[in-house]
């Protein structure tokens, strides 16, 4: 009885105790970090260039949950989801105080003057004009509707020797580009993507993927018979599986079916740059190509590469990736340099379930996730302003601007390798070879190094070319000199 009296008399104090300590204001702190990779390839912690915002969901505007969103398209202030499992575009406005609301929902538009609906749209692409370009997937077509939601055209399977009469349309992702040809990427094709005309012609296919397999496959294919081969799979091009544009019509496309012993070594190639004519033009001068994370374990189950799943090109030239495996977000500038990671899987704000599409507006970046049926937005914070102010204060020219810009990122975060190349690099526009070799050096970065040392070297000379023309005449002259007093003391003893 005593010892339940006492238990009895702690858990009172404890209570009162409780009930007597004021309340204490919590805020969600993300529980991802931001990091970059240094030239040994060494996972470094860096400040958060990014935080989630806002998270919303379809339930938010009444308007029931997304199920199984797969697809989204933003404007200056719009935001389009495609929500595939309801079978419906969600139109959200984003609002000058920043929040969010709900515009209206697609679900029919007219056929016609007939009602039509979708059936699994997988994505959407809008024009200037509010023309809408949907992947209305397992209608086998591309239907463009304009602003008052009435059929423009459908753009359907191709009659063309080059695609095979049997299997069916399914476009999945498709862009139209500046001078209206409609770009769009289908399951099972793998000659690139497919080409249409403003007026839903099939004109062909551009920048087809390399073709991809492993050695032993290759060896064991060639020693197998005939009737072993057959039954092998085909050495074929894998599959895109997103595509986008930037500011200049160039088109951005992922792929994430390789062999990731290929990923370090530059042949599978899971981001590239399309110029007009299928040429991957995409520039990779940091220490890695772009490829994501560059080391990879066993964490959590999760395993292997970064399999990247959509991009965005922001106006400064900087894109950014979305890894599905790890729920990562990957920032490159124009070089191919990596500018920082950040995100991961989980259930609070800035992680994700499966990200599976990724838009921008302005520089706000925004994710949606298939899984948790959410989209979030993420802002730039005062450091991630800092780097992009450097990098567009050296596209304009401003190289002291960008070096000023720089200083302050290193001010916040010393292991910032960019920093120092930034610096670097704008002192080598200034033409002040010497300082810049020390910053390129202090990083690593031979190539750089190697320019300015090849122009501080030409400069000395330069300068100095006029002691050693003087050096080398008074050389000659004295030279000639001593040979002309030889020969005059030899003409005289010979007297």
């Amino acid at each position: 009885m005593k010892k339940m009296q006492i238990i009895r008399r702690i858990l009172c104090l404890l209570l009162v105790m409780f009930l007597l300590t004021p309340a204490v204001e919590t805020k969600a702190e993300a529980n991802y970090y931001t990091y970059v990779y240094d030239y040994f390839g060494e996972q470094r912690e860096s400040p958060d260039a990014y935080t989630a915002e806002k998270v919303v969901m379809g339930i938010d505007y009444g308007i029931g949950n997304f199920n199984n969103p797969q697809g989204m398209f933003t404007t200056e202030n719009k935001i389009y989801i495609v929500d595939t499992g309801n079978n419906r575009i969600v139109v959200l406005k984003v609002e000058e105080d920043r929040s969010i609301s709900l515009e209206k929902e697609i679900k029919t538009f007219s056929n016609n003057g007939a009602e039509d609906s979708f059936d699994a749209p997988n994505d959407i692409y809008v024009r200037e004009n509010g023309d809408m370009y949907i992947c209305d997937t397992n209608n086998n077509r591309i239907v463009q509707i304009d602003k008052d939601l009435k059929l423009v055209q459908e753009i359907v399977k191709p009659v063309d020797e080059t695609y095979d009469a049997s299997q069916e349309f399914l476009p999945t992702k498709a862009v139209v580009d500046p001078a209206g040809r409609i770009l769009t990427i289908a399951k099972n094709v793998n000659k690139g993507v497919m080409q249409y005309s403003p007026d839903g012609r099939f004109i062909g296919y551009i920048g087809a993927n390399e073709v991809t397999f492993s050695m032993i496959d290759y060896i064991w294919k060639k020693l197998s018979t005939q009737a072993q081969r057959a039954q092998m799979e085909q050495f074929v091009p894998t599959e895109y599986n997103n595509i986008a544009l930037d500011k200049d019509g160039f088109i951005y496309v992922t792929t994430s079916v390789f062999d990731e012993w290929d990923l370090l070594g530059d042949s599978a190639k899971p981001i590239r740059k399309l110029n007009s004519m299928g040429t991957d033009i995409l520039i990779k001068n940091g220490n890695y190509p772009p490829i994501g994370d560059i080391t990879w374990g066993n964490a959590s189950g999760v395993s292997g590469p970064s399999k990247m799943v959509d991009i965005t090109a922001l106006e400064n030239d900087t894109y950014y990736v979305v890894d599905r495996v790890r729920g990562r977000l990957f920032g490159y500038d124009s070089q191919g340099n990596l500018l920082y990671a950040f995100g991961g899987i989980g259930n609070a704000a800035g992680t994700f379930l499966y990200p599976i599409a990724l838009d921008h507006i302005g520089y706000d970046l925004y994710v949606l996730d298939q899984r948790a049926g959410s989209l979030t937005r993420f802002k730039l914070t005062e450091y991630g302003t800092l780097i992009n102010e450097a990098l567009a204060a050296y596209k304009m020219g401003d190289y002291d601007l960008s070096a000023e810009y720089w200083r302050q990122v290193i001010r916040v975060n010393g292991n910032y390798d960019l920093a120092y190349i930034g610096i670097g690099r704008a002192l080598l526009r200034q033409e002040r070879y010497e300082e810049a070799m020390e910053y390129f050096e202090a990083k690593y970065d031979a190539e750089n190094y190697s320019k300015a040392y090849k122009l501080w070297r030409k400069e000395w000379i330069e300068e100095h070319i006029g002691i050693f023309m003087v050096v080398l005449i008074g050389a000659l002259v004295l030279n000639w000199g001593i040979k002309k007093i030889k020969k005059i003391k030899k003409e005289a003893m010979e007297e």
